[in-house]
């Protein structure tokens, strides 16, 4: 391979020399992490609780001692700038002060017992102050936000199958587990184990298009459309103008249910993307984060869908509903809820959060205008991303493309050899309400000297 050959704009043995050096560079600095992970392999599989931690780009994964604020430490003792933040459940930052003692009062009362506290009740009042006047319901995580979300759809609707867009993340969903391949619907590759065909029950069309949507929602078999404000989790993509008021209006004309899933785009401001942009969802839904960091997620629906689905769970047999887990709405769910929505979830937080995200995405678009990399930048309020492809981008298909798993694992090397950490998978980056100017300015140098080599 020749030093002609280029991904993104960057000289391939140009690339993998760094990233090479860069590899070995963190490997060699963290000696304990190496040997508390070889003395723990073998409890678990892959040697890691939950899979997807080997997929971090740097060798081996780094274990964290203690997280503060807006920083990691590891058991090596290094101080790490995160701007991952737990890819969103900590945006506001880790263990934020009001949760923090809500844990520690709720403990005191019992952590789980299947009933619900006043707590519950002051909680169900702020959210509707926070997100808008929804019936509420509490989830664990918000692929089960999701999940349940869509049985409230298909039993009002009657209609088996719901609507997403190529490319999209609503967690682990199965419905949604599906991309567009020659035009199709098909099951994305690399399920673990997957035998039902999902597009007996989805189907998936590109976000953006609306002409498309209008020719799925036409057949008559889609009760939902289940759609994320922006598409995030890859390379991020803005709606169009006009985009979501066509969502909104042709659902209603087809009958079909429009649900929004905010476990990401609540980065935008107060209230989510939906409350800043005054969209009007039939559910909404939100997860990671709304409760500071406690496992939490919430789905709320309209008067109206409460109303229709009132009407179908009075006539339904009586057994499982197929909604629900034990620990889900325990009372130190609503402790944290509580606490998050009211003393955390703030104007001044948020207006914090916009300052320097600015500050953040200002100062990547210099360095990458600087050193003439045909790359560009997205922001969402707090959430930032560089993209390693000239853009804008409008749908899933061009996100895939754009994305460059070997350049951009080199990338999230060096910044953490900086004292950077960002998100693993994609390029995402969050400023919390904690996140300081000089650590945003510690990313833009570091960025700025990976992108020197680089280019």
């Amino acid at each position: 391979m020749t030093d002609s050959v280029r991904i993104a704009g960057v000289e391939v043995t140009r690339l993998r020399a760094m990233a090479a050096r860069e590899a070995k560079r963190y490997a060699a600095a963290r000696p304990k992490t190496r040997a508390a992970l070889d003395a723990g392999a073998g409890a678990y599989l892959g040697d890691v609780p939950m899979h997807w931690m080997r997929d971090w780009p740097m060798p081996f994964p780094m274990l964290v001692k203690r997280a503060e604020g807006a920083r990691l430490t590891d058991v090596d003792g290094f101080r790490i700038d995160d701007f991952c933040l737990g890819d969103t459940g900590s945006m506001f930052g880790h263990s934020p002060a009001p949760v923090a003692r809500a844990i520690r009062r709720q403990a005191r009362r019992g952590l789980t017992y299947m009933l619900p506290t006043e707590t519950a009740l002051e909680a169900g009042a702020l959210l509707n102050r926070r997100f808008g006047p929804y019936r509420w319901q509490i989830a664990t995580t918000a692929t089960d936000a999701n999940r349940f979300a869509l049985r409230v759809a298909r039993a009002v609707t009657g209609r088996p199958k719901v609507l997403v867009f190529n490319g999209c993340y609503h967690g682990t969903v199965d419905d949604t587990m599906i991309e567009l391949r020659d035009g199709h619907t098909h099951a994305r590759q690399g399920l673990v184990g997957q035998v039902e065909d999902l597009s007996l029950v989805a189907e998936a069309v590109e976000f953006n298009d609306l002409s498309a949507v209008e020719a799925a929602l036409a057949k008559g078999d889609i009760a939902a459309i289940l759609t994320e404000p922006v598409m995030t989790n890859s390379c991020m993509v803005l709606p169009q103008a006009g985009f979501h008021d066509g969502l909104r209006t042709l659902s209603r004309r087809y009958g079909a249910l429009l649900i929004i899933d905010e476990t990401h785009t609540i980065s935008s401001g107060l209230g989510g993307y939906s409350r800043v942009h005054s969209l009007s969802p039939d559910i909404f839904v939100a997860g990671k984060c709304v409760a500071g960091g406690m496992p939490t997620a919430v789905w709320g629906m309209t008067d109206e869908v409460a109303a229709r689905f009132a009407e179908y769970d009075a006539h339904r047999p009586s057994g499982h509903s197929g909604m629900g887990t034990t620990l889900s709405a325990n009372p130190m769910q609503f402790a944290c809820l509580k606490a998050n929505l009211a003393e955390v979830m703030t104007p001044e937080a948020y207006a914090h959060m916009e300052k320097g995200a600015e500050r953040l995405s200002a100062g990547l678009r210099r360095v990458i205008e600087a050193h003439r990399a045909p790359w560009h930048v997205v922001r969402v309020g707090a959430r930032v991303e560089f993209i390693c492809a000239p853009g804008p981008l409008t749908n899933g298909a061009e996100a895939a493309t754009a994305h460059q798993p070997e350049l951009e694992a080199a990338i999230h090397t060096a910044l953490l050899n900086r004292g950077s950490l960002i998100a693993p998978f994609h390029n995402m980056m969050l400023v919390s309400p904690v996140t300081r100017k000089r650590q945003i300015d510690r990313l833009i140098a570091a960025f700025d000297e990976i992108l020197t080599e680089l280019f």
